[in-house]
């Protein structure tokens, strides 16, 4: 039988060289079909889309997309039905209608252009990554739009490039499902999702969590342990998803859901995850924990064993088991069932299709036998039995190791107190070695004063003048290559020619993902309360890199927003809620980054048209110039041809929003990404900003009784911890 599944094997890979050799296309144009006779192949050949007959049955067919080096199915377009072998086609019609269909059933639509408007023809692609992709295309067959793609519906397979998550647009969520059983496509009880919120990947079993990967931190995720794979990340308005690919690009990959909840890469020799191995009380490999039976031990795991079942009782007797004929139970569903049942110690599958259950419960033992008759592959429970003599000496470690730490804390004890007294009889004679040297000649050569050896180290010591000879004076030219402030570069007439529109532009987004890393992705969120271009730092690049945490504030759990009595900041920067209340949320970043994008356009300080009468601040004036058409008048000289108009402008409108008065109207830093990068995203109108034009009012509400402020002029901090 194994050698006729061989020749078989080798007749169809033949079957798909040859065809590659003469021509096969990976195109369905209008009014073609691809029927049991033939196949489509990626222009590549790594790839192949036919109908295959079942392995266990013949007459039963489904149409799949197969990586030519693999027994697994990359995805099956007729999930919930196999169709009557050999009578399926896929058919692009004439009214650009991409369907399966069969002798005896209705077709099965992939897609029909009746909801949408199409001027052009349509073509379906086999793609050299395994998508199956229909297509709009121009008279000159270039590509317009995509109007559906096999990736879009994955089944239990996740091929590099594919994703996983949702489509907030729609609401479509990217998801593997395994097959239902080993002979059955239908979607099963396991799922592989990905949590945008938690940042990781889950396998669930019937919504319950199973297993997860871990935060993906670093360019990886905490559990998922190999090192093959280069893993991507989105979060945007419309879409939050993960994909993968591999680090060498010829390397074959496809993640595999089996129908156990086991993850697996590699024709399944690649374990990534093991959700079969959870039980809901052990966390090992990135098994969760859920509500289990009182009953079962936490040593307890069902293994899958060739043998039968016989009663501890009279000799004589045979044992029985009982069944659930419900074929919509998995085996799966089998095993909790099990699980739940303080009297269940093995079962089985019921049907030869792998549904329905068989239990054995009562005083039982398993007779493992893989010769007999009676011999069946049954998965039975085993409870892991602890050695007595092991668990005495665990009991002898600990406590070696509670005597070890206890001594090595007093002997740490008894050593700092020798320091200390130590240090103190030697502090007034070192500080006064350096007052001595401090107010000696200073010669100019760089010979050391060489320790004498009673210091407790083997420092050279050198005079302050032999280090100023060194380093010329502390000259620039000497200093060691150093990160240097925004405000540096942006507020200097001629350092600022170095800052052109694309690096002003890259700089902004840098500063808008650091806000967002605070706000969403950081495991506590954190509200920085203070930035402004001085606390923004440039790599040689340019990267940014958002400093000085000393007036941040960490929100917990799902804290929304805080309310303090001591304002802490810089005058200018500070959100109206939080000056005149003492209340922050994200909401305040988002206006101090609002009054940073103006300087980073303009090139001016904030608080540069203190003594000008055409406007109060930089947002006043920028909120004048954007209500008479003229927002281009805010550019900064220094740009000159360098500047994209039309994406200066929009940067102007998203700065504008950020300082909305309504802390509720500005937009979150999540949304400030898209509305700058998305230039077919429409934006609202902006209201009146909150930039504060009543000069008493600000002077009242800083030296009133209302809540203390601590702010800065001149753009510096006051960088104090606040307690409440």
């Amino acid at each position: 039988m194994a050698g006729g599944v061989d020749l078989i094997c080798l007749v169809f890979m033949w079957s798909l060289w040859s065809a590659a050799c003469n021509g096969a296309t990976d195109t369905l144009k209008p009014g073609e079909s691809l029927n049991s006779s033939s196949l489509l192949v990626s222009a590549n050949g790594k790839f192949t889309m036919n109908f295959r007959a079942h392995e266990l049955d013949p007459n039963q067919s489904y149409l799949v997309i197969t990586w030519n080096g693999s027994h697994n199915y990359a995805w099956v377009a007729n999930r919930e039905a196999s169709i009557l072998y050999p009578s399926g086609a896929l058919t692009l019609d004439r009214n650009n209608t991409l369907k399966v269909t069969h002798r005896d059933g209705d077709a099965l639509v992939l897609y029909s252009a009746d909801s949408e408007t199409i001027s052009g023809d349509a073509v379906a692609i086999l793609m050299d990554d395994g998508n199956f992709v229909l297509q709009e295309v121009s008279s000159d067959g270039s590509a317009k739009m995509v109007l559906w793609q096999s990736f879009d519906y994955p089944g239990d397979v996740l091929l590099p490039g594919m994703k996983l998550g949702v489509n907030r647009s729609n609401g479509h969520n990217w998801s593997l499902s395994c097959w239902f059983t080993e002979r059955s496509a239908v979607a099963g009880p396991f799922t592989l999702d990905w949590d945008p919120d938690g940042h990781d990947l889950k396998i669930k079993r019937r919504g319950v969590v199973y297993w997860s990967s871990g935060v993906f931190r670093d360019g990886s995720f905490e559990i998922i342990k190999e090192k093959r794979y280069k893993f991507s990340i989105v979060s945007k308005k419309n879409e939050d998803y993960c994909s993968y690919t591999t680090l060498d690009e010829n390397a074959v990959s496809e993640w595999l859901l089996t129908t156990i909840g086991r993850l697996k890469d590699f024709d399944e020799s690649i374990d990534i995850a093991k959700a079969d191995s959870c039980y809901g009380y052990n966390t090992e490999g990135g098994c969760q924990i859920w509500d289990q039976p009182k009953c079962r031990r936490s040593s307890a795991v069902f293994e899958q064993q060739n043998g039968y079942f016989n009663p501890t009782g009279a000799s004589g007797t045979t044992a029985t088991s009982t069944s659930d004929s419900n074929t919509s139970l998995s085996i799966s569903d089998c095993k909790a069932a099990c699980w739940a049942d303080c009297t269940c110690i093995g079962f089985l599958f019921l049907f030869p299709n792998q549904t329905g259950c068989r239990y054995w419960t009562g005083n039982l033992k398993f007779i493992a036998d893989s010769i007999s008759y009676d011999s069946n592959v049954v998965y039975v429970l085993k409870t892991k039995s602890v050695d007595s003599s092991d668990a005495s000496h665990k009991w002898i470690w600990i406590g070696i190791a509670l005597v070890a730490v206890l001594l090595a804390m007093v002997l740490c004890s008894m050593c700092y107190l020798l320091r200390r007294r130590k240090l103190a009889g030697e502090n007034q004679r070192n500080v006064q070695d350096m007052l001595n040297m401090m107010n000696s000649n200073r010669p100019t050569n760089a010979n050391g004063l060489q320790n004498d050896g009673k210091r407790g180290h083997d420092l050279r010591v050198f005079k302050y003048a032999s280090i100023i000879a060194a380093t010329c004076n502390f000259s620039d030219e000497n200093k060691l290559r150093e990160e240097i402030s925004l405000a540096y570069l942006l507020f200097d007439s001629t350092r600022c020619q170095q800052l052109d529109w694309n690096k002003r532009f890259n700089i902004i987004d840098g500063i808008a993902q650091g806000l967002v890393y605070l706000h969403k992705y950081s495991r506590m969120r954190v509200i920085h309360r203070d930035l402004k271009a001085s606390n923004v730092l440039l790599d040689e690049r340019m990267n940014p890199k958002i400093s000085d945490f000393g007036m941040a504030r960490i929100f917990m759990n799902d804290e929304q927003e805080a309310n303090t009595m001591k304002i802490v900041g810089t005058r200018g920067y500070m959100s109206p809620e939080y000056v005149m209340g003492g209340n922050f949320s994200i909401k305040s970043d988002v206006y101090s980054f609002g009054v940073l994008m103006l300087e980073i356009l303009s090139g001016r300080r904030n608080n540069s048209f203190y003594n000008d009468d055409r406007a109060f601040n930089l947002v006043d004036y920028a909120w004048a110039l954007w209500k008479e058409g003229a927002g281009l008048g805010l550019m900064d000289p220094t740009l000159g041809n360098s500047c994209d108009e039309h994406q200066f402008l929009r940067c102007i409108h998203v700065g504008l929003l950020c300082v909305e008065e309504n802390a509720a109207s500005r937009p979150t830093m999540l949304d400030v990404i898209p509305m700058l990068t998305n230039e077919s995203m429409s934006l609202p109108v902006p209201t009146k900003p909150a930039f504060c034009t009543e000069r008493n009012v600000i002077a009242d509400a800083i030296g009133g009784s209302g809540p203390e402020t601590v702010s800065s002029i001149n753009a510096i901090s006051d960088s104090g911890f606040e307690g409440s």
